[in-house]
Formats: C-alpha cells, sequence, structure tokens
C-alpha cells in the first residue's frame, strides 16, 4: 500500500520530516559527500594504527559512545596513560553520527597523531529530540566518564590507557557549541579526580538572531549551506526559542555572563569562508574580554568543516597539528 505521509520539512539532500512525525535521513544527493555519510563498524583489531569499539554507557537510555585507541608499543604495560578527548559530532543537532566516515577518518588520524584516547558520543537528534537533549546526553558522558575515573563503573580501554588528569573536551559545528556548554557546567563541578585540562570548538555552531555578514555573502558547500543553518535550529530549538538562545549564542544577552565562568583553556578552529565565520570570532573576542584563556586558528582559504573531507590534505595536516601543540601545551 502506497505511503500517504507527506513532507512537511526538507534540509537539502540531509534530511525529511513527515505529517507524521517521522524524519528520514537518507542522504538523497549522488554527490561526493554520500562516501562521507556511509556508517563504518567498530574493529577491536588495529586498522591503520587504531582501534575502535561502541559502548552503551546508560542501558536505561540506550547511550552510546564510540571509544578510539591508538596502537603502541607501550599499550599493554600500561606505564603511560594518554589523553583523553570527549567528542560531540556537528550536523546542527539534527543529522550525523559518530560512526560516519567522515568523523572516522578524522578521529582515527587525530588519535594517532595526538596519541590520545577519543569517547565519541552518539547524541540524540533533532526534532525527535531538541535542545537541551543533546546537552544532557554530552553531560551524562561526562559524568560516565568521572565515574570510570573513580572506579564506581569500569571500561577496559579507559582503565588502561586514559589519563583522567589530561581530558579535552572536543567538538566539530554545533559540537562545538557543547564544548562551551560542558566546559562551564564541570565549571561548577567537583569533578575530581577528572581534571578538564581544555575545550576545542573545531568551527562551532555560534549564531545570533540577527545573522552575521559572513552569513550573507560567503559561499555555501556541501557541509554548510544557508538553508541547513536555519531549518536546522528551526528544528533543533525549543519552542518559541530564536538563535540568540544560550547554546546557539553563549556569547549572547541570554546567556549567562562569560566573566562568571570557569572555564579551562579553549581552542577555537575558524575557516576563513564559513559561513558562520563572524560569530565565531565575536565569540574569541568575548572570550577574551572576559579574561579567558583562548587560542584562536584560522584556516585561510577553507569552508566549514573541511577536514571532515580527505581531500583537504594540507590544511587538515595543519589543523591536527595545532590541536597536537595545544594538547602537548596543557
Amino acid at each position: 500500500m502506497a505511503s500517504n505521509k507527506k513532507i512537511v520539512e526538507h534540509v537539502s539532500n540531509w534530511l525529511r520530516v513527515y505529517d507524521d512525525g517521522t524524519v528520514d535521513r537518507t542522504w538523497t544527493s549522488p554527490s561526493p559527500v554520500q562516501l562521507l555519510v556511509n556508517s563504518v563498524p567498530p574493529h577491536d583489531e588495529f586498522i591503520e594504527g587504531v582501534a575502535v569499539r561502541d559502548v552503551v554507557i546508560d542501558p536505561s537510555s540506550g547511550l552510546t559512545v564510540r571509544i578510539y585507541v591508538p596502537e603502541r608499543d607501550n599499550i599493554v604495560s600500561g606505564k603511560e596513560k594518554l589523553p583523553l578527548l570527549l567528542h560531540f559530532h556537528g550536523g546542527g543537532f539534527c543529522v550525523t553520527q559518530p560512526d560516519w566516515y567522515m568523523y572516522y577518518q578524522f578521529y582515527t588520524r587525530l588519535v594517532h597523531s595526538v596519541q590520545a584516547v577519543c569517547v565519541s558520543v552518539y547524541l540524540r537528534l533533532a526534532p525527535e529530540h531538541r535542545l537541551p537533549a543533546a546537552c544532557e546526553d554530552a553531560y551524562a558522558a561526562f559524568l560516565w566518564l568521572c565515574s570510570v575515573a573513580r572506579g564506581e563503573l569500569s571500561e577496559l580501554w579507559l582503565n588502561n590507557l586514559a589519563d583522567f588528569q589530561r581530558v579535552f573536551l572536543i567538538g566539530d559545528s554545533t559540537g562545538g557549541n557543547l564544548v562551551h556548554y560542558l566546559a562551564a557546567r564541570a565549571g561548577d563541578m567537583n569533578t575530581e579526580p577528572v581534571r578538564l585540562a581544555g575545550g576545542i570548538a573545531i568551527h562551532p555552531g555560534f549564531l545570533r538572531a540577527e545573522l552575521s555578514k559572513s552569513f550573507h555573502e560567503l559561499p555555501e558547500t556541501p557541509l554548510l549551506t544557508r538553508d541547513m543553518v536555519n531549518k536546522f535550529m528551526s528544528l533543533a530549538l525549543p519552542d518559541g526559542a530564536t538563535k540568540d538562545f544560550p547554546i546557539t549564542c553563549p556569547m549572547g544577552p541570554l546567556a549567562p555572563p562569560l566573566d562568571d565562568m570557569k572555564l579551562p583553556p579553549m581552542l577555537v578552529a575558524v575557516a576563513e569562508m564559513d559561513l558562520i565565520r563572524d560569530s565565531e570570532l565575536e565569540y574569541c573576542e568575548a572570550m577574551k574580554e572576559a579574561g579567558k584563556e583562548v587560542e584562536i586558528l584560522v584556516n585561510h582559504g577553507m569552508g566549514h568543516c573541511f577536514y571532515l573531507d580527505p581531500q583537504t590534505t594540507t590544511q587538515t595536516n595543519k589543523l591536527i597539528e595545532e590541536i597536537v601543540n595545544f594538547i602537548v601545551k596543557h
């Protein structure tokens, strides 16, 4: 029997919302992006120097993480623990998963280059789960890490390899918003024995209700169009909220004052040709004015989340090098 469902919202090639509330996230274009959205299964054996495992960390909710570990000669002896990256994926709070090839190819490479463990969170997606659902998933994953660090829970790869005194939050696009959110929330907690050493926001999805000059003037890319920004936000924000919502605009008038926050050192990566470049730089300036430690990396001539495309070798190498430097420094 033919379906009578009707599409009530369509976002580029990424997402279709139907009148019965169901959502289809099947990629619909035969473009090169198709490779990037393919799922990569976990593998306990080392492939190109990295092993990957999916772990359910909350059986009641089904919250799951993907763990990456690098291959090292001294891994079995456990003599040297590795920095731990807690990663939040992007996608406008509406699409993408940690097992997509775009993340797999970059984070396996990053884990190998940094020599770090990475825990990537399968965030709930809007519109089925509007904000603050993704924020609560990020927070739950951080609490899980704290429980593992205290010995209340066990995860063998983390127990054997992770240095809980060197935990870094890292996020792409709207995942970068979660880096700021969780860093601020953790600043009001006793996280021992976990030490939050830094935050890395890569092309964070910071916006204002009044969109910037770069948003209106810079060219679109397959990974970010004006249609995507506006429609994803309409699907992800709480009912009645605008882009000035504190999660999307942490430097705005509706957000808690940055001056009052206990934040770790932050690295903010900005792409020169990113539609949301101006609001990202505005966040950096607001952080500096509030006396926070923030480093800015600009990749010239590049668009939003360019490094998720494996063809962008030179600029991706620069980005990884700066992330490594930041982690080593802190």
